[in-house]
């Protein structure tokens, strides 16, 4: 009986430790592996003078915005209709002024950002329709799970930023929908998060919270939101993205901009072929922030995904992608401009072994590229389609596990270990020895997730599957969940916005 109870508390004491909340903060990943090139000097050049050839012949299309076409105009760029094409260097000039690392801040100052340079930083899923979890199932997504997601995103250690639209809260009408989402960022977490783009004057609101965050003045001269611009691959801006485009960048905002390429539809089928597309699409628009204004900091975009050709559907975790990845990567740094790619990308439709291993054969070339930001890193599924709970708190574990492996080895005279090895010679173990003592708690990654223990102490356990862990995980997470402080004028002066807002859009 007393043999029973041991049992019990032990199995009690262990899921506690599982389960418990991990509310320790990792700061912005600076890279110490070295980054992994698929190209070589000859062909760099011959992807990027291909995109010239692109730009120069072929031109761009910059839809509906007559500003723009006039921007473009002016700076020595041929302009037929909506038809922009731009002399060979053109963009790579204008680019000359845009910053190759810059702040993003938060408004706790712990929590911000570096973009560029070695530094990687992760948020999370962006733009599903649809949740899902263990229990609910598939379902669309409310405002509740999109507060939940953003929840699970301030706990999540490896998790270096709040993110935007963790998923489409279908329960607020959407001409209000972004002041929501924005009003969680600020409330829910200290991290920095992303503007709203789905209208110019939604990324006008978005400046304006954040003024009401960080104040007008630190917002004309800092960088506080980040937003993401998509091309319509092949080769078109339409309004609405240049519009939020130029807010953004004339207040000194930084965007991504990001081709969004399914390749074979959307591109050539081949990796050079995407890659020229991917360059003249990203070179197009990032040079248009630095027309608007000199010195707006921007971030190169890449999203390419193969699709299936028997279904047309698009896969992730294959080889292709990969490639387009590294070498998207490789362009980037040529130009000294900080870099978007990778996640946690799947098509599967749950948290199964198909999620796994394709998210994390995008995951770990996302780290070997040297991505400077990170979106879709956790929760992902369904080609993005839907956020999954169980899926989000599984790929936060394993950001950990990249947070770690970023920083190569140790080199320092204790990593090194000598005295150890002298100490225990031949034939004996290290257990015991002062070194090992010393690192006992830090020595190796653990997995808030993985289950290592015996399978008698498993089944103990209950005989859970990862999903079920992790299922217990974010439960428990959000029952434990404490927001950060938040001045009380300023959570005031948030709500006055919202509602002010939300009546002039009614009214109109």
């Amino acid at each position: 009986m007393n043999q029973a109870k041991g049992r019990r508390g032990g199995r009690e004491a262990r899921r506690a430790q599982r389960e418990r909340p991990k509310t320790a903060v990792l700061p912005a990943i600076s890279r110490q592996l070295p980054v992994l090139d698929v190209l070589g000097e000859e062909g760099l050049e011959i992807i990027e003078a291909n995109a010239e050839t692109v730009l120069a012949e072929t031109g761009i299309d910059f839809r509906d915005d007559d500003e723009v076409l006039e921007l473009w105009r002016q700076a020595g760029a041929e302009v037929s209709g909506e038809r922009v094409r731009l002399p060979r260097g053109l963009a790579r000039k204008l680019l000359e002024t845009a910053p190759g690392e810059f702040t993003q801040h938060a408004r706790n100052p712990e929590r911000s950002v570096p973009i560029g340079g070695r530094n990687i930083v992760f948020a999370p899923v962006y733009g599903p329709p649809f949740v899902r979890d263990l229990e609910g199932g598939r379902r669309y997504a409310t405002l509740r799970d999109f507060e939940n997601l953003v929840k699970l995103a301030y706990l999540a250690p490896a998790m270096h930023h709040s993110g935007g639209v963790l998923c489409e809260p279908v329960d607020v009408p959407v001409p209000e929908r972004h002041l929501d989402m924005l009003a969680a960022h600020i409330r829910l977490s200290d991290k920095p998060f992303m503007g709203a783009v789905t209208a110019p004057e939604r990324a006008a609101d978005s400046i304006a919270m954040a003024e009401l965050v960080f104040g007008a003045d630190f917002v004309a001269d800092h960088t506080v939101l980040i937003s993401i611009i998509n091309a319509n691959s092949p080769l078109v801006y339409d309004a609405t993205m240049l519009g939020a485009l130029k807010t953004y960048a004339r207040a000194n905002q930084a965007t991504i901009v990001s081709p969004f390429i399914l390749s074979g539809a959307m591109s050539p089928v081949t990796v050079a072929g995407t890659l020229t597309l991917i360059l003249a699409e990203a070179l197009a628009g990032m040079a248009l922030t630095q027309l608007l204004r000199p010195g707006a900091p921007v971030v190169f975009g890449a999203f390419a995904s193969s699709i299936s050709m028997q279904s047309g559907a698009p896969t992730f975790g294959t080889p292709e992608p990969t490639l387009v990845l590294l070498g998207a990567a490789q362009l980037a740094r040529r130009l000294g401009i900080p870099f978007r790619s990778g996640g946690s990308l799947s098509a599967a439709k749950i948290a199964d072994a198909q999620a796994a291993y394709e998210s994390a054969q995008t995951l770990l070339p996302t780290l070997l590229a040297g991505c400077n930001f990170v979106l879709h890193a956790a929760g992902w599924l369904e080609g993005g389609l839907c956020a999954g709970y169980e899926k989000f708190v599984l790929d936060a574990d394993q950001l950990g596990m990249m947070q770690v492996l970023a920083g190569g080895v140790d080199l320092s005279a204790d990593s090194q270990a000598m005295a150890a090895i002298t100490e225990v010679g031949p034939g004996n173990h290290f257990l015991g020895v002062s070194h090992t003592q010393a690192h006992f708690e830090t020595a190796f990654y653990r997995s808030a997730l993985a289950d290592n223990n015996s399978v008698e102490q498993w089944q103990d356990e209950g005989s859970l599957d990862a999903v079920q862990r992790a299922h217990q995980n974010w439960q428990h997470q959000l029952a434990d969940y404490q927001p950060p402080a938040l001045d009380p004028a300023i959570d005031e002066a948030i709500a006055d916005f919202v509602t002010r807002r939300k009546t002039q859009l009614s009214d109109t």
